[in-house]
């Protein structure tokens, strides 16, 4: 019975992992599942970092800084869904002092790292492209692009142009575009550095999980600035890792990111899908959803020198947030935010050479995945799912469902 379990042995940690608490419902649900699933079992030890969008305003966003540069410390990390404030959040929120940038953009950029993200795949729950089989992971560089843009409006006819200082001293200019009245601009960039060990990170990810790696950008059309990805993937594959992916039977192709969403739809799945930072943003949405559902979708930061930030790839979960507000029950899904939890957990258990926590998460998981075997979910899923009669349940409730699955296994 729920309750009992407190009084077994806790399973130890040896060093803690950054915990990174968000915004709305998905704050909600990180307090329940860490309070039910996690600290009765396991003497949790985390350096806590508030990301709530009004701590971050409190800080100038320097808590967003310290967590990521933490995470750079201790190797580990799981945060939870965090705002990025739009004009229609300055006004929700009149107390903010700047439109905060994405935390999530400021930890990629600090990290550099690559975000690779994975539907949690249901025999019971049937993709809606009726051909894929075996998930679609979207590697999505995590630096630069828009994230990183600087942007303006101008109200008058005129020219913009880009100009690059060198430290040596000499120029280069281009002209942008000659307006004749109000304009809207953006500046973007991305580093040779940053391109690389994105590419090598693909690569060695699609090595460790013996998958074939498509990548795709649109170089016919930025044939400068997507041709820079598109020679430098070419050229780590070429020099560094062409030898050990024809040993495995591996492949790695490019092509344009339209003939690839066209290939994506007709494949059956079970590859690795390389992706720049937007494109990356918006494919991921669509291959969770078309696997069933953007809750259950887990994605994974992973740095060159192998530093990992766990998280769920959705939301905040606003709509359901000012029901829970309003004192209404909501059957909002927790699935990837349990998932970003037994990823970290089990992360830090394999760093640590502790077996014991490693194996917590693998049971964490399985509890999770039976629970809905069994019958009971969220709305979300039983709309979806090939099980006769499901037992809908609000989120608590599943919180509580999955605590007595992982009890019996404990």
């Amino acid at each position: 019975m729920i309750g009992e379990v407190e009084t077994m042995d806790k399973i130890k940690m040896t060093t803690p992992l950054v915990e990174m608490d968000g915004d709305e419902m998905t704050r909600v649900l990180w307090a329940w599942i860490k309070e039910k699933l996690i600290l009765p079992f396991v003497d949790l030890k985390t350096e806590y970092y508030d990301l709530g969008l009004l701590h971050r305003n409190e800080t100038r966003d320097q808590v967003t800084i310290d967590a990521a540069n933490a995470t750079k410390r201790l190797g580990v990390a799981v945060k939870c869904a965090t705002i990025t404030p739009n004009r229609q959040r300055m006004e929700e929120y009149p107390q903010l002092t700047e439109m905060w940038k994405s935390p999530n953009g400021t930890i990629r950029a600090i990290l550099d790292g690559t975000a690779f993200r994975a539907p949690i795949v249901l025999p019971m729950i049937h993709p809606v492209v009726k051909n894929w089989e075996a998930p679609i992971t979207i590697a999505r560089h995590a630096y630069g692009d828009m994230y990183k843009a600087v942007d303006m409006v101008t109200e008058e006819p005129g020219t913009a142009t880009l100009t690059f200082k060198g430290e040596s001293g000499a120029e280069k200019t281009l002209t942008v575009q000659t307006v004749s009245g109000p304009a809207v601009w953006q500046g973007q960039h991305n580093t040779e550095k940053s391109i690389r060990a994105f590419a090598r990170s693909c690569f060695q990810y699609a090595i460790n999980q013996r998958q074939d790696l498509w990548f795709s950008t649109k170089d016919t059309i930025s044939k400068v600035y997507d041709g820079e990805f598109k020679r430098i993937f070419e050229e780590e594959y070429e020099t560094t890792y062409k030898v050990e992916f024809e040993r495995l039977g591996l492949t790695y192709f490019y092509t344009l990111i339209d003939d690839a969403v066209a290939r994506v739809i007709r494949s059956r799945g079970g590859f690795i899908w390389a992706l720049k930072n937007y494109d990356g943003d918006v494919m991921s949405d669509m291959v969770a959803t078309a696997f069933g559902s953007l809750a259950m979708m887990t994605s994974v930061l992973v740095s060159p020198d192998g530093t990992m930030e766990f998280e769920a790839s959705h939301g905040t979960v606003t709509r359901h947030y000012y029901k829970y507000l309003k004192g209404e029950k909501t059957s909002t899904n927790p699935i990837a935010t349990i998932f970003a939890w037994s990823g970290a957990l089990r992360k830090r258990g394999e760093l640590d050479g502790n077996q014991e926590l490693a194996a917590f998460a693998d049971k964490l998981e399985k509890a999770t995945i039976d629970t809905i075997e069994g019958g009971k979910m969220t709305k979300d899923l039983a709309l979806m799912t090939t099980l006769p009669n499901p037992t809908v349940l609000n989120s608590r409730d599943f919180i509580l469902a999955i605590r007595e699955k992982l009890e019996a296994m404990l």
